[in-house]
């Protein structure tokens, strides 16, 4: 595939809740790059499959995502925790991983005029879907902060969950994400540590901001 000259790349992993979404979208509208959460591809894949059991298989999963759009990963409801543990394992099939993996690169290097380029955050970004990442981070935090933020997140949406419960899903999501033999989520050697559990969002977004900066002016 033919890439665009001049485009700013920046790959984002993390394990779930770190707030690395959140960085994600605030970076990629202040230097208007293109922002996927790459995460929620498996959680609409995980919906469908929750949701339209009997109409799922490969012929049914290949139609959708050659129709994908970014706007078909802005409902609410993927957001469940239900969606989200089913989406860890979804995570583990090799067919699926293949079949979202050219959307996510098109994304990446080919995105629309508009934008400057491209920001993607998940768990294989660094090392598998922009290696040549301009820019890559590893974003974490401690565990119990990450299920707090979670629990309230859920909250927000007016979702009966309880903190133990979403405690227990993180870690059982941390041992899925980081011990799975197709793309595991791990910390590169040249992907930069931001760990966000004593910092505000505001405080986060500057810390990388000035990276990036850096990086642009050089």
């Amino acid at each position: 595939m033919q890439k665009k000259k001049n485009l700013i790349k920046i790959a984002i992993d993390s394990p779930a809740a770190a707030g690395a979404g959140t960085l994600a979208k605030t970076i990629s509208k202040h230097y208007n790059l293109l922002y996927l959460d790459t995460g929620k591809i498996y959680r609409l894949i995980a919906f469908l499959k929750i949701n339209q059991k009997k109409k799922f298989n490969k012929k049914f999963l290949k139609k959708k995502i050659q129709k994908l759009n970014l706007k078909n990963l802005q409902n609410k409801k993927l957001l469940s925790d239900e969606v989200g543990n089913e989406a860890s394992l979804i995570a583990k099939d090799k067919y699926i991983r293949k079949l979202v993996y050219s959307f996510q690169v098109q994304c990446a290097y080919k995105p629309p005029k508009k934008f400057n380029g491209s920001c993607l955050d998940g768990r294989d970004i660094t090392y598998k879907i922009i290696p040549d990442a301009d820019l890559k981070f590893f974003i974490t935090a401690n565990l119990k902060i990450r299920a707090k933020r979670r629990y309230l997140e859920l909250k927000n949406l007016k979702k009966n969950v309880s903190y133990s419960e979403i405690l227990k899903s993180i870690k059982n999501r941390d041992k899925s994400d980081y011990n799975r033999r197709i793309s595991p989520l791990k910390k590169t050697k040249d992907s930069i540590l931001i760990n966000t559990s004593k910092l505000s969002k505001r405080a986060c977004f500057l810390k990388i901001k000035k990276i990036i900066d850096g990086k642009i002016n050089s």
